[in-house]
C-alpha cells in the first residue's frame, strides 16, 4: 500500500491518523514521518509503524 492509499483508507473509515495510531499503539509523530516520506521505516520504531500502517511487509 502507498502512503496515499493509507491516507485515503483512513479518510474512508472516518478516522484521523492520530486516532488510528492510538488504536494500534504506535507513535503519532513516527507514523506521520513515515507517511510523509521522512522516516524510511527501515528499522526500529519507524519500521514498526510502517508495518502497522500497511506500508511494508513484516520482516
Amino acid at each position: 500500500m502507498t502512503p496515499t492509499q493509507v491516507k485515503a483508507n483512513l479518510a474512508k473509515q472516518g478516522k484521523t491518523l492520530r486516532q488510528h495510531c492510538e488504536e494500534i499503539n504506535i507513535n503519532y509523530r513516527t507514523a506521520q514521518s513515515v507517511l510523509n516520506g521522512i522516516g524510511r521505516g527501515k528499522y526500529g520504531e519507524s519500521h514498526r509503524a510502517a508495518v502497522a500502517l500497511g506500508l511494508k511487509e513484516a520482516a
